[in-house]
């Protein structure tokens, strides 16, 4: 229940709109207590309209004078999604006095606005004229939903950023009735027994899970169906919209019109108009109808057309003498009453500066608990770090045990825009906008301290290499790459153990780990013969053997392979090559002659050398790069600094005051 006092505010300062009724709003208030008149004499089981509640001055207003079309100077406000995120934030939800009974009283959205509170019907007449404003043909409804939907009880929802995208669906296999041959004969009876163990599995699992969605089922509520509820109504054609939907204002969310939680509509109503839904909701909103030019479905105040409403809207005042003795004057007469022209709004020019804009949260943040998780927002550059929104997941619906945070930033130097943290095994990922100049687009880690494993992902394009991942632990280096011309994909090196009594001497990072093995992976070069084209190349460097793996063609099944070994009993040397027939062993299944002599052999050794002993320097600069990498990202940590665009010149100003 909230403890704000509305009695208290002050409305000494408002302008005489909203203290007193223009004769055209006085016309409109005994019109439309006609409609009521007669709505409650024709539908005398109906619940009471939502017509003309008091505003803040205590005056009479008819609801559709409420609504204030008004475009607000930001981009994302052209957008129902930007309009509909801003009011759910910007706005404190306040509960209905009595969740069954229509409110007496309807704030302007420039009052909800100052005070940032609200009930549904406020969130909703502020949507809406944000909307109008924007170009979306938008209504407010008056209707019954979920106590769920009416109390802002979510804790049975997934988040949105949990939600899956729907899945495409998959295109017809062309070879799907082709026959199918096992590669392996299995046992039948083995396959039955398998079958029956996960069907068992599978069983035990849907019982465990039919019992937690039993215990955290809501209640049944004995007021179901009563619960008054006020949202947003788009229609599709204007803005390109596709599809009629609802927008329910407590959280910003779009919702199909055949959504269960919206359980019946009274009426509806925009800048323009007032319509009465006729149509039976007792199955819900799924099966109504939304094209308002249909009488049956819709009873329309103010008819649009010449087709007279079967509500008479106008005045019981005047005379009808003249009516009765002449018949056309009759027509006449009605044509004219139909076309009520809707008095201008008395609301004020709805007005959000730009501070107000950017730090929507009334309280410093926002939390919001959904189903076994919470999601906490804030506004850009309220905190040190950046951080603007987390999302911490958890393992029970108590929110006592964590298992996964999610934090997003905003205006980082580093450009680093999403950091994910497992909880149970410390895993820290975090995600960088391109740009950073070490071309970093993700890190894992659960240190900055060097060989305690880290996987580090680049923007690949930019780098010369073209590597785009690489991982690093005490024991080994992985490194992938991505569109090579030589075809490379893959390098993995495995490190032996420091000298005990070398490492002593100085740290880590000045005595390097012997390197045991380079292994490179290449793709397939259709330019070369296969024969001739190297899949698979390993420099064991501490045994002094090579060994070089070529691709296989279509039809081969054993590939053709090269290993250069170190002679026995004959000491190695930088600038010297032996090469014998002991020393080299071959399966090469070649036509070309070349391929089996000796100095094709020894030629080939020679460029292997060559580049093992470059490849054996790449490691070490791969080595020297990711030592680098941890020392930035360490400083980066240490000083964080954000950016402030050049045309904000009210935080330019805050900085620099700051900076005195």
């Amino acid at each position: 229940v909230s403890d704000f006092d509305w009695r208290s505010i002050d409305t000494s300062h408002l302008p005489s709109s909203y203290k007193t009724n223009s004769w055209q709003e006085e016309e409109l208030l005994q019109l439309a207590d006609h409609f009521v008149q007669q709505y409650t004499h024709l539908c005398p089981d109906r619940k009471p309209l939502f017509i003309h509640p008091l505003n803040e001055c205590g005056v009479q207003k008819f609801v559709s004078t409420t609504v204030k079309p008004t475009l607000l100077p930001y981009p994302e406000m052209y957008y129902w999604s930007g309009c509909a995120s801003f009011v759910c934030d910007y706005l404190i939800m306040e509960p209905l006095k009595c969740p069954i009974t229509l409110p007496s009283s309807l704030y302007s959205p420039t009052t909800i606005l100052k005070y940032q509170r609200g009930n549904c019907f406020d969130f909703t007449v502020l949507l809406c004229s944000l909307l109008i404003g924007a170009g979306y043909d938008a209504y407010c409804v008056h209707g019954y939903a979920t106590h769920e939907m009416c109390t802002l009880d979510q804790t049975q929802e997934l988040c949105p950023l949990l939600r899956k995208p729907p899945e495409v669906p998959e295109e017809e296999d062309p070879n799907k009735y082709r026959i199918k041959y096992s590669v392996e004969p299995q046992s039948d009876f083995d396959l039955q027994q398998k079958a029956k163990n996960e069907e068992e599995i599978e069983h035990e699992q849907e019982e465990e899970r039919e019992e937690e969605v039993e215990v955290e089922k809501p209640k049944r509520d004995p007021l179901h169906g009563l619960w008054i509820h006020a949202w947003v109504l788009v229609l599709s054609g204007k803005r390109k919209v596709p599809e009629t939907f609802f927008i329910n204002p407590f959280t910003g969310e779009h919702h199909s019109t055949t959504d269960e939680c919206f359980l019946g509509i009274e009426s509806i109503w925009n800048h323009r108009n007032y319509w009465v839904n006729m149509q039976d909701c007792r199955k819900g909103c799924k099966d109504l109808s939304f094209d308002l030019s249909d009488s049956i479905c819709w009873e329309i105040m103010f008819s649009e057309s010449n087709k007279p409403s079967r509500l008479p809207t106008e005045s019981p005042k005047k005379d009808t003498d003249d009516m009765v003795s002449d018949p056309k004057n009759v027509l006449e007469k009605e044509e004219t009453d139909m076309s009520f022209e809707m008095p201008l709004s008395w609301v004020a020019q709805i007005k959000v500066s730009c501070r107000e804009y950017e730090n929507p949260f009334s309280r410093g943040k926002k939390v919001v608990l959904y189903h076994k998780s919470k999601l906490e927002k804030w506004a850009a550059y309220a905190n040190d770090d950046g951080l603007v929104e987390r999302l911490t997941l958890y393992a029970d619906s108590e929110y006592t045990e964590e298992v996964e945070v999610k934090e997003w930033f905003k205006h980082r130097e580093d450009l680093l825009y999403m950091r994910e943290v497992n909880k149970q095994t410390q895993m820290i990922t975090d995600h960088f906008k391109p740009g950073h100049p070490l071309l970093l687009k993700a890190h894992s880690y659960t240190s900055l301290e060097p060989e305690t494993g880290h996987t580090v992902e680049f923007y690949h394009t930019a780098r010369v290499d073209d590597l785009w991942k690489r991982f690093e632990s005490a024991t080994e280096m992985t490194e992938y790459f991505m569109g090579r011309e030589d075809f490379l994909y893959m390098r993995h090196i495995e490190f032996g153990e420091r000298d005990k009594k070398t490492e002593k001497a100085g740290t880590t990072a000045d005595v390097p780990r012997p390197i045991v093995q380079i292994k490179e992976y290449f793709h397939r070069n259709p330019e070369k013969p296969a024969d001739e084209d190297i899949e698979q190349r390993v420099f064991m460097v501490i045994d002094d053997i090579i060994q070089l793996t070529y691709h296989l063609e279509v039809h081969d099944t054993i590939a053709s392979k090269v290993v250069f070994c170190r002679v026995i009993g004959r000491e190695k040397r930088e600038d010297e090559i032996f090469l014998s027939r002991e020393n080299s062993v071959k399966y090469q299944p070649w036509s070309s002659e070349k391929h089996k002599n000796l100095l094709h052999l020894y030629n080939l050794l020679w460029e292997l050398r060559a580049e093992q002993k470059e490849l054996k320097q790449q490691v070490r600069d791969s080595e020297a790069e990711m030592l680098n990498i941890l020392a930035v990202r360490e400083e980066e940590e240490a000083n964080i600094k954000l950016s402030v665009s050049m045309y904000n010149t009210a935080k330019r100003g805050q900085q620099h005051e700051a900076t005195v």
